[in-house]
C-alpha cells in the first residue's frame, strides 16, 4: 500500500539570511499511511507545528517534499488551494477563528469555498454537526453563546464538513478540563472508525497519544527521533525520559515492577493491559 502522505528530506528555515536564521524542521522523512491514526508528539519547538503546515501546503519547503498520494503538493503551486480541501487542518485554539453569526455558517465556511450545491452544504454541516454532537437547535445559535468544549467542537466540525482525506488536529483539548479532553478525543476516534480517514493527533500529552494512535511519531530538536507503535516506542522509555519527555504513569509503573523483578511488559501503556498481566502472575508464580 502506497502511503497517503510522504515527507521527504523536509528542511523549512525561518528568518533565512538574518542572525536569526534557524531550522524548526530538517532532513525530516515521514510517511503516513492511508486510515491510519498517527501520534506526533514532542516538546514546543521540536518542529510539530511547522512540519504539519507542510501537510496542507500553509508553508512551502525551504527545501524537500511533500507528497500527497504519490504527487508533490508543490508541483502546481496555482493548485495548492485543493490540497487544503484534501488535507484538513484544525489549529490549536480554533474557536479563535470563528467569526459568522450563526454555528450553521460557520461549518458551512468551508464547504461553500468548495464549490458544492447548497443541498450537499446542508448535508455536510449537518453530518459533521452530528459526528462532533452537537445539536440540531444549536446550529441558528451563535457560536459564541457556546462553551469552550462546544466552540472547539464547531471549529472540528468546520473542518470535519469538507470531508478531508487526511485530519490534522493540533492539540485538540488544549485548555480542556478532564471530561472535555476525553469527550473531543472520543468524538475524534468515532469520526475515524466510521469514516477511516487518515487522522493525525498532535499533541504534547503522551497519555492522550498513547490511549488514541495506531503509531507514533517523536519529534526532537527539529528531527524524527523516533517512530513506532506505542509499546515499540514506550519500550524505549528511558530515551524518551532522557529527552525530556514524559511517559504515561501507567509504563513508569510497569518499568518500576520489571526492575524490581515482576515478570511484566515495561513497555505496557494502558492501565487494563497491565492489569491483565497483573492477573495472569497472580494465577502463577511469575515473581509476584
Amino acid at each position: 500500500m502506497e502511503p497517503i502522505i510522504r515527507v521527504e528530506n523536509l528542511t523549512h528555515t525561518y528568518s533565512e539570511g538574518t542572525p536569526f536564521q534557524r531550522n524548526a524542521v530538517e532532513g525530516m522523512n515521514l510517511t503516513v499511511m492511508p486510515g491510519e491514526f498517527l501520534g506526533i508528539i514532542g516538546h514546543t519547538g521540536s518542529g510539530k507545528s511547522t512540519l504539519i503546515q507542510h501537510l496542507n501546503g500553509l508553508l512551502r519547503p525551504t527545501s524537500g517534499h511533500v507528497y500527497l498520494k504519490g504527487q508533490d503538493i508543490w508541483a502546481k503551486p496555482r493548485e495548492i488551494r485543493r490540497v487544503r480541501f484534501q488535507v484538513g487542518l484544525v489549529f490549536q485554539y480554533p474557536e479563535y477563528q470563528l467569526f459568522e453569526e450563526t454555528v450553521y455558517k460557520d461549518i458551512a465556511f468551508g464547504p461553500g469555498n468548495m464549490g458544492l450545491s447548497t443541498e450537499e452544504i446542508d448535508r455536510r454541516v449537518r453530518s459533521a454537526a452530528a459526528f462532533v454532537g452537537l445539536e440540531e437547535d444549536q446550529l441558528e445559535r451563535s457560536p459564541f453563546e457556546l462553551s469552550g468544549g462546544q466552540k472547539r467542537r464547531v471549529a472540528i466540525a468546520g473542518v470535519i464538513a469538507m470531508e478531508p482525506e487526511v485530519l490534522i488536529l493540533d492539540e485538540p483539548t488544549a485548555g480542556l478540563d478532564p471530561r472535555g479532553r476525553e469527550k473531543i478525543l472520543g468524538q475524534i476516534r468515532a469520526y475515524h472508525k466510521a469514516r477511516g480517514t487518515t487522522v493525525i493527533l498532535v499533541s504534547h500529552s503522551m497519555e492522550e497519544i498513547a490511549r488514541n494512535v495506531d503509531r507514533i511519531a517523536v519529534l526532537h530538536h527539529a528531527h524524527n527521533f523516533m517512530e513506532g507503535t506505542p509499546a515499540q516506542v514506550f519500550a524505549r522509555a528511558r530515551e524518551l525520559e532522557e529527552i525530556g519527555l514524559d511517559i504515561p504513569q501507567v509504563t513508569k509503573v510497569a518499568l518500576a515492577l520489571h526492575q524490581r523483578g515482576v515478570a511484566v511488559d515495561p513497555s505496557v501503556y494502558t492501565v487494563e493491559a497491565l492489569r491483565r498481566q497483573l492477573l495472569a502472575l497472580k494465577g502463577g508464580d511469575g515473581g509476584c
